[in-house]
């Protein structure tokens, strides 16, 4: 298939559905906007106090409105969605070649609130497909989806705008090797060093792991000032190594060369009492678990460049 053909079979679904009409399984209710109101630390009282919502002429629960899209998501399903259920436009990208997708920006309007016992329909329409464009993950197509909303009366309560870049990963092709020699590695995806985490992957490099102390208090990620005082002293402690699962993933997608998969990726909470995130090693996705007790390890994945991991204690 040509570019241009491509392009042409792309844009022949504008206009058109992305994917089927979508209702919520559930009705607004206080339980769900609890939990993600304590996911996302949103303290608005409207989302949790009976009397401030009485206040405001609010019978019931009342959702914040950056959850409209929550409702209508699809269910949980271990291993991923089935093909069916993607969207025909994205799939034919994948089947050209274009298989890696980031999410570039989205745009959300709020026209009511949505309050307890409201049901959410969705519709999702394929609003444009750009021509390739050349982006530093790749060359690839910006695909635009509007989203409407509405309630159980059919009357519009948000409207969402979301753009996706489909790109041709650069480490689908590895460099070629000379005669004799192995095939080239992959190359392993590098951070971003800044002025203000340059500490931490130098202290790496000498097989420690540093962690910010602005005063004795603790944060990580590197931060350029204290998240609490404003302050931009700092020192570095070493952690001791030693830490517990807090929570995990077992990663399946996106897939990289460079990577083994399924990859536990986990959160650690040290004993210091910041948490961070890196791989496990030597260990199955059936071993990892909330509450096991990990230890610091380091693994030089290219010359001069060391990551954090943990194994089970």
């Amino acid at each position: 298939m040509t570019e241009q053909d491509l392009l042409t079979r792309a844009r022949a679904f504008v206009g058109g559905e992305a994917t089927p009409p979508v209702t919520a399984r559930d009705a607004v209710n206080q339980p769900m906007i609890r939990r993600w109101a304590e996911a996302m630390g949103d303290a608005n009282p409207l989302w949790h106090d009976p009397q401030v919502r009485a206040a405001g002429g609010f019978a019931g629960a009342v959702a914040p409105p950056a959850m409209l899209d929550v409702w209508t998501m699809a269910r949980y399903r271990p291993g991923g969605r089935t093909a069916d259920e993607g969207m025909p436009v994205l799939q034919l990208f994948d089947a050209a070649g274009y298989t890696g997708v980031v999410a570039t920006n989205i745009e959300q309007e709020y026209l009511r609130y949505l309050e307890e016992g409201d049901i959410v329909s969705m519709r999702a329409t394929v609003a444009d497909v750009s021509d390739e464009k050349r982006t530093g993950l790749g060359i690839g197509h910006f695909v635009t989806i509007d989203y409407e909303f509405t309630d159980q009366r059919g009357d519009a309560v948000g409207r969402m705008k979301f753009r996706v870049l489909k790109f041709k990963p650069p480490l689908t092709q590895a460099a070629p090797a000379a005669d004799g020699e192995k095939p080239n590695k992959f190359p392993h995806p590098r951070p971003a060093i800044t002025h203000d985490n340059a500490f931490f992957w130098e202290g790496l490099k000498q097989r420690k792991l540093l962690i910010q102390s602005f005063g004795g208090r603790l944060v990580h990620p590197p931060v350029p000032a204290c998240p609490e005082t404003g302050s931009f002293d700092w020192t570095t402690v070493e952690a001791s190594g030693r830490g517990t699962i807090h929570s995990f993933v077992i990663m399946h997608q996106p897939q990289l060369p460079c990577f083994d998969y399924p990859l536990p990726v986990v959160l650690v909470e040290l004993e210091e009492g910041v948490r961070i995130v890196a791989n496990m090693l030597g260990a199955t996705a059936d071993e990892v678990a909330i509450g096991k007790p990990v230890t610091l390890d380091f693994v030089e994945v290219e010359p001069d460049y060391i990551l954090p991991a943990f194994r089970l204690a």
